[in-house]
């Protein structure tokens, strides 16, 4: 999944949203550094991939995209989902997507010292052209793809991916909403897992 379901999957729990979504930067057993509910947060995303990445529905997701995208197929369906999850946010959320994103962007104000390096860099460019509102339209996605193929020196070509989401749109957004049912409740337990071990 991308920053957006990394971000909602989270909780409540604000110390918890922040360890997600820094999960990425932090390898091995760094996690170990932080502090009890960040560390949580790490852990939570590191088995939201595991469980995404094993999963037959995203397996059927990402075998559409095989064939032109080779291994970056799996990436490019995390952001493919962020996308419905945001154009459905209401089906999730009581916040609108606009003030939860604005409370986010808050939140890691307030906790830049924690960040990465690597986040602290690319804060600023998040919020500035709001990524995660963004998601919500193909041209906010397009935007997206566009950036991560850059990172990959054109090699990806995943900025040609929105030709796959707007043929197999429907495909795409029914697997989104089947899969992510099953995710809310995988990442609520293991949620509750990782606080009964503290």
């Amino acid at each position: 999944m991308n920053y957006l379901a990394h971000i909602y999957l989270s909780g409540i729990n604000e110390q918890v949203v922040i360890g997600n979504f820094i999960a990425d930067g932090i390898k091995g057993k760094k996690y170990q550094d932080f502090p009890k509910d960040i560390k949580k947060g790490i852990l939570l995303h590191r088995q939201i991939d595991s469980y995404t990445d094993s999963h037959p529905i995203v397996k059927s997701s990402t075998k559409r995209l095989h064939k032109h995208y080779g291994h970056y197929a799996g990436v490019i369906v995390d952001i493919f989902y962020d996308h419905f999850l945001a154009k459905n946010w209401s089906n999730y959320c009581r916040l609108p997507l606009d003030e939860y994103v604005e409370n986010f962007y808050t939140l890691l104000k307030a906790n830049f010292d924690v960040l990465p390096l690597r986040i602290q860099t690319m804060m600023p460019y998040m919020i500035e052209d709001n990524w995660l509102l963004s998601y919500a339209s193909i041209q906010g996605i397009q935007k997206v793809l566009d950036g991560v193929n850059k990172r990959t020196n054109n090699i990806s070509k995943m900025n040609l991916a929105t030709k796959e989401l707007t043929i197999y749109y429907d495909e795409f957004e029914a697997e989104f909403a089947n899969f992510f049912e099953e995710l809310i409740n995988f990442s609520s337990k293991t949620l509750d897992l990782l606080s009964s071990q503290d």
